[in-house]
């Protein structure tokens, strides 16, 4: 958790898949909410997970985030490298798997065993799953861009799960096969550049 001290701010933003949330401190973001089922109850999420936060205007810097969250589910490529993140109270372990994570680029993707290997430990596999699964700042740590064995999906923990993280993957022009499952849905109007 965030530290007593800490002020955190959020503000809500739409994007082309539904309402967003961020929620920031003066170190960086703290948190993203992936759209829930309308604006109100993604607002609730926020309060929920940061009782604490207060809804205001954004700074400069998290405007431009937020654009870049919208751009991205827009189908436009971004790179989040910019983005600071407040990791206070983040374990070790999950900062090193999202600090793995924010190299995979847009469009490709990493096993969780690829990711644990690059820790030094293939046998981590199911830690890196774990940690992803706890990961407060989606879209910014790419965590969708981290598949199961085989190119399966495996988990995700954001509303709804494993299509939400397909649908991702589908918007940045990732090929897990081909075809890809969500190709000839209405908002997987975007090809692989």
């Amino acid at each position: 958790m965030i530290g007593i001290m800490a002020k955190l701010d959020f503000m809500l933003f739409e994007t082309p898949i539904g309402c967003c949330g961020i929620v920031w401190s003066d170190r960086g973001v703290v948190g993203v909410q992936l759209p829930e089922g309308n604006e109100r109850a993604t607002r609730d999420r926020v309060r929920r997970r940061y009782p604490a936060a207060q809804e205001t205007a954004p700074p400069a810097e998290m405007r431009r985030v937020m654009k870049d969250i919208a751009d991205l589910l827009g189908g436009e490529p971004r790179d989040f490298s910019y983005v600071t993140i407040d990791g206070e109270g983040v374990a070790e372990f999950n900062r090193r798997v999202y600090d793995i994570a924010r190299t995979i680029p847009a469009g490709s993707t990493l096993s969780y065993g690829e990711v644990a290997e690059r820790m030094g430990d293939r046998m981590l596999a199911r830690d890196v799953g774990q940690a992803l699964g706890e990961n407060p700042t989606p879209i910014i740590v790419p965590c969708h861009r981290v598949l199961g064995a085989g190119g399966k999906p495996g988990g995700f923990s954001a509303p709804g799960g494993v299509d939400t993280k397909l649908r991702l993957l589908t918007i940045e022009g990732a090929r897990l096969g081909e075809p890809m499952l969500f190709d000839r849905l209405p908002w997987a109007t975007r090809t692989a550049r």
